[in-house]
């Protein structure tokens, strides 16, 4: 028979550094969670993507177990680390503050794409340049055409 789920905790956490500390504890605790054994968890399952912001779920259970799901870092994030930014634009319109190659895009995408809701790899890759055009980052070259 299956567990009966309490609740289901969404966190971005960045990747091996997981502590108690906020946003962390307080979330985990209000819960019931015990915040040492996610930590301990998290931190040994995310040793190879150290330093990353890491979209995580956590299912928590009525018996205050609880199963979490790491995810893929958001697509901003990646388009900053290809482009090799601090931050994207604050006028997106106005101000084009990156350049990034649809060979960017498409790793991106390829990574992505477990977590987006695209049937494609060209559909994924609109999806990110979306993202970027909103972060005032140009996409340059050509759109690949399918195969």
């Amino acid at each position: 028979m299956a567990k009966e789920i309490l609740g289901l905790i969404k966190l971005q956490v960045r990747g091996g550094t997981a502590n108690p500390s906020p946003p962390v504890g307080p979330a985990l605790g209000a819960k019931g969670v015990n915040i040492m054994e996610f930590c301990k968890q998290f931190n040994a399952r995310t040793q190879d993507r150290q330093g990353k912001l890491l979209p995580t779920v956590i299912t928590v259970y009525a018996d205050k177990s609880f199963d979490f799901v790491i995810k893929t870092p958001p697509a901003a994030v990646q388009l900053l680390e290809a482009s090799k930014l601090k931050k994207g634009s604050s006028e997106s319109n106005r101000d084009k503050v990156a350049k990034v190659t649809w060979d960017q895009v498409k790793v991106i995408a390829e990574d992505k794409m477990k977590d987006l809701n695209a049937f494609t790899i060209q559909s994924a890759m609109k999806m990110i340049a979306g993202t970027a055009r909103s972060m005032g980052i140009t996409v340059t070259g050509k759109f690949p055409t399918v195969d």
